[in-house]
């Protein structure tokens, strides 16, 4: 039987818009699509072997001819189309209403709180942005006045931005805490997010500080049934935040992808029960965001060379889900989240090869399917394939 399951989440891996995308124009958007054409095709052996290739068509990447793992596309049903909504959504608890965007900046009297209730003096900014630029610009004037970067994207985030030299770390949490306490209701934006830097002006760089305050689901979700299960559940990333803690035993934060699949892979070479789940989020935050391809790229075939590590060091019980939770088109203009499928790729011991799981009607179905493989009752929305992938 499965003792656990590894869930690794490509931060952003989108394989082709879905049907609504236009109406998030998004139209023709397709992440990993389009970043392996741009290419001129990748060398992506391990993720072509457990047949990532036979899920769309991919430049360099062919159908496997015996894809070693199930394979499929997941579908979000939920309104939005970043990780909140996304993993949410894969555990069991899909969004119904949106949550409020400002793309023009938020109102001058929510801000005017926010600077009483901090007694920062004032902020810089307010405005949609892109998190690199924003501070390129702004920055040189925020280590003169001491006053926070605020700004916003297409997604339904408020985010604060601080030089660590001038707002010390914790002082930006409080900061991000006080704004999570405001908004709320008609305001409440899916997450409060800091984003601390270093640096000089002309040379800012963001450091591994980022910390999300989101919203709590609002129902019970996969994760939790297994908590209450006594399942065990580590998170690595930012997988803690997303969830507000929920159901995570174990958090492991992490810089960026390669210490978030050296973590996973240790684990999996311990001896090991319950739920290990990692988002790998420098697709998204480094790439995606930044229009990044060469950089998405590169980092495809540096995951692809350590996922063959990790896939080595399961054990005969383990069993290995590989997902994206929403796309980022870095081919496109803008550079916010884009509204795709995403992909689905079940490998272990115990798990059929080469079984089509087609296209998932929910990404919730991830997480009934991972209750069904561990064994617990978890009674959330999604169609669990278990009994199709799971060996006799």
């Amino acid at each position: 039987m499965i003792k656990r399951v590894f869930i690794l989440v490509f931060d952003s891996l989108g394989v082709g818009a879905l049907p609504d995308a236009a109406d998030y124009g998004d139209a023709g958007a397709n992440t990993l699509g389009h970043v392996t054409a741009a290419a001129g095709g990748l060398t992506l052996p391990t993720l072509q072997s457990l047949g990532l290739g036979n899920i769309i068509e991919l430049e360099g990447v062919p159908p496997a001819d015996k894809p070693v793992a199930a394979f499929g596309r997941l579908t979000e049903i939920s309104h939005g189309k970043d990780t909140t909504v996304g993993l949410w959504e894969m555990m069991g608890v899909a969004t119904k209403t949106p949550y409020p965007v400002f793309p023009q900046g938020f109102p001058p009297d929510v801000v005017d709180r926010f600077v009483t209730a901090t007694g920062c003096g004032g902020i810089l900014g307010n405005k949609a942005a892109s998190g690199t630029e924003i501070i390129d610009e702004l920055g040189a004037e925020h280590i003169k006045t001491g006053q926070p970067i605020i700004y916003t994207s297409g997604d339904s985030v408020w985010q604060v931005a601080a030089h660590e030299s001038v707002v010390p770390i914790e002082r930006l949490y409080e900061m991000c805490l006080t704004a999570r306490g405001i908004l709320t209701g008609s305001l409440g934006v899916d997450r409060v997010i800091a984003r601390p830097f270093t640096g000089e002006p002309g040379s800012f760089v963001r450091t591994a500080g980022r910390k999300d305050f989101g919203l709590a689901p609002a129902a019970k979700m996969t994760l939790d049934y297994a908590a209450a299960a006594d399942v065990d559940v580590v998170g690595i990333g930012k997988v803690s935040d997303v969830f507000s803690g929920r159901g995570i035993k174990t958090s492991i934060k992490t810089k960026d992808n390669a210490a978030g699949l050296a973590e996973t892979t240790r684990l999996a070479r311990e001896a090991g029960n319950g739920i290990v789940f990692t988002i790998l989020g420098d697709f998204d935050t480094l790439w995606g965001h930044r229009n990044d391809i060469a950089g998405y790229s590169k980092g495809l075939v540096e995951a692809d060379k350590k996922l063959a590590d990790l896939l080595a060091s399961l054990s005969a019980s383990d069993a290995l889900i590989i997902v994206a939770d929403h796309g980022c088109d870095p081919t496109l203009p803008g550079t916010d989240h884009t509204r795709e499928y995403v992909p689905l790729l079940v490998y272990g011991e115990l798990i059929k090869k080469g079984v089509s799981l087609g296209t998932r009607s929910s990404m919730s179905d991830v997480g009934k399917t991972i209750a069904d493989l561990l064994g617990f009752p978890a009674p959330v929305s999604g169609i669990s394939f278990a009994a199709d992938i799971l060996k006799s």
